[in-house]
This record gives C-alpha cells, structure tokens and sequence, in this order.
C-alpha cells in the first residue's frame, strides 16, 4: 500500500521529468509528437484539477458555515454567487454578447476586479510610503529614484525639472533592467533546483505528506 501512494507517484515524477528535459534537447518529429500529445493530456489533467479545486473551496467554505467560524457570512455570499453563476451559465448557453451570463461577466465581474485593483492601489501606496521613508542609504536611494522615475512619467515633471525624462528612461532601462534581470536569474535558478528535487524524489511536499 505504501508503494501505490509514496513510491509509485515518485516513480512517475521522476520518468516524466527527465523524459521531457531530455525531449526539449531532441528535435525529432517523434519527440515533437509526444510533446503534442502529453499536452492534451496535460489540459485534460488541468480539468479535472479544476474540479478538485472547486470542491476542496466547497468543502473549506462549507466547514467554516457549519461551524459558524469567523468570517462564514462571505462563506454564504461565495456559495450564493457559484450556485448563481452557475444557474444562469447553464441557462444562457455560455458567454456570448447579449446573454445573462454575458451581462453577469460585464457588469458584475469585471466591476469586482476594477474595485479589487483599486484598493490594492491604496495598499501600494501605503506600501511605497513606508518604503521610502529615508532611513537608510538604500532607502535614499529607492527614494531619489523613484521621485526621478515618477517625474519623468508624467509630462508635468518635464516642465518643472528639464531632463528629467532622460533621467527616468536611464533609470528604467538600465538599473531597473539589470535588478530585473539579477531577480528572473535568481527565480529561474529556484525553479530548476526545485525541479530537479521533486525529480529525484528529494521533495515530496506534493504527496500531502512532506519530506520524507
């Protein structure tokens, strides 16, 4: 029993994974077929991960209603509005110009969003607030870059400070390229690492049990 749910998913992780690091060096029509085909399969597991991911929000959020926990009227709300959307999905033939789910996805959906990135504009703000509080000589420094980057953003700033649109294009594409740059490196070299260790069975946080 502990083969079928320890060993054999590490088995298949890692034939699968040195397979298609192995197949992304092959340029071969066959290799190229089974690249096509594994991704079909991908989107059809992609599926049915969808549904389990549903039902677990369902259960969690049914739990926390049951209970009575903090927070179980937006339980209620979350319930109320998948039954909805769901309802009027089925109803209207799916998304098309017109339908009910259509108006629903329009002006229901997308006012959400709108509303949901403004206020994390609030969060960013008070996030850069106390970022460039000037405590330190790096603060300083994120400080007088960005008040260079955001004058030089707007076309007010050109007439108050002149050049300081060369500045900011010097800032953005030189600094601020090279951190970004040093950071994607740096989230490229995680990702392989994590990958080989979940390969060879090093990390198996996965199987819901942890390390072994």
């Amino acid at each position: 029993m502990l083969f079928w749910k320890r060993s054999l998913p590490v088995l298949i992780t890692f034939v699968l994974g040195v397979t298609f690091a192995l197949q992304y060096y092959v340029p071969h029509p066959a290799s190229e077929a089974l690249l096509s085909e594994v991704s079909v399969w991908n989107q059809i597991i992609a599926g049915f991960a969808a549904i389990l991911g549903v039902a677990s929000l369902l259960q969690v959020h049914y739990t926390k209603m049951r209970r009575k926990e903090a927070g179980w009227g937006y339980s209620v709300v979350l319930y109320l509005s998948m039954l909805m959307t769901l309802v009027i999905g089925l109803w209207s033939g799916g998304e098309s110009e017109g339908s009910a789910f259509g108006w629903l996805y329009s002006y229901v959906l997308v006012a959400l969003q709108s509303t949901m990135f403004s206020i994390l504009g609030f969060f960013v703000a008070s996030a850069a607030y106390r970022a460039f509080r000037a405590r330190s000589l790096e603060a300083t420094v994120l400080l007088v870059a960005a008040v260079f980057v955001m004058f030089g953003r707007v076309p007010l700033g050109e007439y108050l400070v002149y050049g300081v649109g060369q500045v900011s294009d010097w800032i953005m594409s030189v600094p601020n390229t090279a951190a970004r740059r040093g950071i994607i490196i740096g989230i490229s070299l995680g990702g392989i690492a994590t990958s080989i260790k979940i390969i060879f069975g090093l990390e198996r946080a996965y199987l819901g049990g942890g390390r072994d």
